[in-house]
């Protein structure tokens, strides 16, 4: 099982996370197949805590996001206000998770009151 604390500290010591990290990232995560919550959680704390992130791993994360919450082709209401309050940042949405939004509701099959609630305030 990968220890992701250090998964982490490797991953944030330059306080950037380029090709580089994004790679050892991958190679960490992915010979376990495991891309639940706590993975995303991991993730996006990642993207917190950097000075900068670089586009492959927005995608990076934009993609297990989506795995993560349409696994059953459903975002349903504690899904919606666990992404509400991961994705949200001083009110506002920035460009990148205003389509990760407009992503998961073109790709759902059904989704949750607060779900919808979510997407309009922000779209």
């Amino acid at each position: 099982m990968v220890d992701l604390h250090s998964l982490k500290n490797r991953a944030l010591a330059n306080g950037h996370i380029g090709d580089f990290e994004v790679e050892l990232i991958c190679q960490a995560l992915y010979p376990e197949g495991r891309l639940d919550r706590e993975v995303v959680d991991f993730l996006i704390e990642l993207r917190d805590e950097a000075g900068s992130v670089c586009a492959g791993f927005q995608q990076l994360l934009f993609d297990a996001v989506k795995h993560c919450l349409l696994t059953d082709g459903v975002i349903d209401t504690e899904e919606a206000v666990w992404l509400r309050k991961r994705l949200i940042f001083a009110g506002n949405l920035r460009q990148g998770e205003k389509k990760l939004l407009w992503d998961l509701r073109h790709q759902a099959q059904g989704m949750s009151h607060e779900f919808q609630r979510l997407y309009y305030e922000h779209m």
